[in-house]
């Protein structure tokens, strides 16, 4: 596990230089890897190649050393990640009579490479971002993991071209502030996020998960390709017990692939269906004891850590829970919101840190839960696209309006309380009569209509969503496949893996997630939908597959989510800052924003009038991130 970074110049160049530039970006990102750096450098009469990386070591802790390379020199690679199937890969590479050096995953992968080429990146099963330099071939490749675990962003300039596993590297290499991309712009304050191929700067870019780009060394030109097929297989005949008992292996073996590690490791507990399962695998196939760690809050309405010490009692592990407050947040939550490079809302963001930054004092790699709900059908989001159809096709339009006419101030909030009035009028909103409802559904931020009274004209971008739902293949989604499709490509990788990678690499902790496992998710999107979400029930494959081992009832228990009562904090301790990023003067002169609106809504939020919790820590964040970029 690290971070990586590379530079094509394109032009001669001395090998101090290319040396000093890849320093610079490493050291930005010391973070993900202190236990080791190296550096590669090579140089031509026509250009100059090097690639750098930080290490923190898991596997192979003594020859896993990076950059590596080929018997012969003219292979090189830095390699972020872990490779699970790697044991397996070297064990068929050497009955093939290919010899190793090192007991690494990074070896493994630059043997495969050898033997396969590009073909190769389609047989690991991982999470990965890397970099090749193929000299003999003058051919570079950079690839990423099928969901996105690992970051790569790369940006293609006159002299060079760029590539980081985070955006810091990239952008305090570059000679002057690239201008803010509308696409990334619009698309955080619909999502609180920006997925890929988009950054909030223009023509800087995330390589999008499952692909990799070819460099060619000899025009400087490059190709994007796609690693793994992702045409739907053929539907699963199995009976619904024949799925159970396949899913319930698939999930243990995942587990077991994810907790081989040559340092101590432990799992995030919530106490919620997808890490109380997780935790229960790795306690079943381990030696002794597992360590769990929880988060909870000292607010009542968002503490669920009694759902957490029901299953550390019921496997009998070493559990270790947090209880955090404003104040613990306080001095950290500059570092974290700024670790991000560009805009990002995920309040959830502020405990997942908190929560790492006090595992990695007693292990070194964390299991988590993620990609359960994308997975598994977890998601209330999913109720709502069905129900959405069913609903539309029986209550008339104008009928729902009145609806919601009548129920919006009976709904309306005052504080950041996430009961029942919020569920039912997220709800209300949510219904939507024209094709594309669950693209509205997933915009956590400001809807189609409030973001186009939000932004200056100047910022504003129509058909938003229109690159995806080419790339999907998915323009009025209508399945539970559809939507987990959908949030594969979005939500997923835009936000549930971005909090965890940035938050855990921040404190140095590795994080795997044994649900993002692209067998099995291929394998329940080949199920009959009832066997994920039945009736009300989300996850019920999942459920009933480990229903025997929780008490009776207990995977059926509500879950909150990992939230923050930041809409209070924006109140109190947040307040002042919040006010200078709403003065009048201060939005006037940054002409991006609508002024009277922001205005009103930062203040009607403010003065308790109503809570726009969700609304206006997007607008601070975003305003946090563009002091510190263009201000400073």
């Amino acid at each position: 596990m690290c971070g990586i970074n590379g530079v094509i110049f394109k032009s001669e160049q001395e090998s101090h230089s290319v040396k000093q530039t890849l320093t610079k970006m490493n050291d930005l990102i010391i973070h993900r890897g202190p236990d080791d750096d190296g550096v590669y450098t090579k140089s031509d009469p026509r250009y100059a190649v090097g690639m750098g990386m930080r290490r923190l070591s898991i596997i192979d802790l003594s020859t896993g050393d990076q950059p590596m390379y080929s018997e012969d020199k003219s292979i090189s690679i830095v390699f972020n990640g872990e490779i699970y199937n790697y044991q397996t890969l070297r064990h068929q590479l050497k009955e093939q009579g290919i010899n190793f050096s090192t007991t690494s995953d990074t070896e493994v992968i630059l043997k495969l490479y050898e033997a396969y080429g590009t073909d190769s990146f389609a047989m690991l099963d991982g999470m990965f971002g890397l970099s090749i330099h193929d000299y003999k071939a003058n051919k570079l490749y950079i690839a990423r993991d099928f969901f996105g675990e690992k970051p790569l962003y790369y940006t293609n300039t006159k002299d060079c071209f760029y590539w980081a596993s985070e955006l810091k590297s990239i952008f305090n290499g570059l000679p002057t502030r690239p201008a803010i991309s509308k696409d990334g712009l619009n698309l955080y304050f619909r999502l609180t996020y920006i997925p890929a191929p988009y950054t909030i700067y223009e023509d800087i870019h995330k390589l999008e998960a499952n692909n990799y780009i070819a460099y060619d060394l000899e025009n400087f030109d490059f190709s994007i390709h796609q690693i793994h097929d992702t045409t739907p297989k053929a539907k699963s005949q199995l009976s619904f017990d024949e799925a159970k008992a396949e899913v319930k292996d698939r999930v243990f073996k995942s587990v077991e692939s994810r907790s081989v590690s040559d340092v101590p490791l432990g799992t995030f507990l919530s106490g919620g269906v997808d890490s109380s399962v997780v935790s229960y695998c790795l306690s079943e196939i381990s030696n002794s004891k597992i360590d769990t760690f929880s988060i909870g809050f000292e607010k009542a309405t968002f503490d669920e850590t009694d759902k957490s010490r029901v299953v550390a009692k019921q496997i009998g592990s070493n559990h270790h829970e947090f209880i955090i407050n404003e104040s613990d947040l306080g001095e950290n939550i500059d570092s974290i919101l700024q670790n991000f490079d560009e805009p990002f809302a995920d309040s959830s963001s502020l405990p997942t840190y908190l929560v790492s930054n006090k595992t990695k004092a007693y292990v070194k790699v964390a299991l988590t839960g993620d990609g359960g709900d994308e997975v598994f059908g977890g998601y209330n989001k999913y109720y709502i696209g069905k129900l959405n159809s069913r609903y539309t096709n029986i209550v008339p339009k104008f009928i729902h309006n009145g609806i919601k006419s009548l129920s919006s101030a009976s709904l309306k909030r005052k504080d950041d309380s996430r009961g029942f009035k919020y569920k039912l009028n997220k709800l209300v909103n949510a219904i939507d009569y024209n094709d594309s409802y669950y693209w509205d559904i997933i915009s956590l931020g400001f809807d189609v209509n409030d973001i186009n009274t939000l932004l200056s004209d100047e910022f504003q971008k129509q058909d938003l969503f229109q690159y995806y739902k080419t790339k999907t293949g998915i323009s009025n989604p209508k399945s539970l496949n559809d939507f987990r499709t959908i949030d594969r490509h979005l939500s997923l990788e835009g936000d549930m893996l971005v909090k965890v990678d940035r938050t855990s690499m921040l404190n140095s902790l590795e994080c795997r997630a044994p649900f993002l496992n692209r067998e099995l998710f291929e394998f329940t999107m080949s199920l009959p939908e009832e066997y994920l979400l039945k009736k009300w029930s989300k996850k019920h494959i999942l459920k009933e597959a480990f229903k025997d081992v929780f008490p009776e009832g207990f995977l059926e228990k509500s879950k909150q989510g990992f939230g923050v009562p930041v809409g209070d904090w924006l109140r109190s301790g947040l307040k002042q800052e919040l006010l200078s990023y709403s003065d009048r003067t201060f939005l006037k002169n940054q002409a991006i924003f609508n002024t009277d609106h922001i205005i009103k809504l930062v203040n009607n939020h403010v003065s308790g009038k109503e809570d726009n919790t969700f609304k206006v820590w997007s607008f601070f964040c975003f305003q946090k991130w563009y002091t510190k970029t263009y201000l400073s």
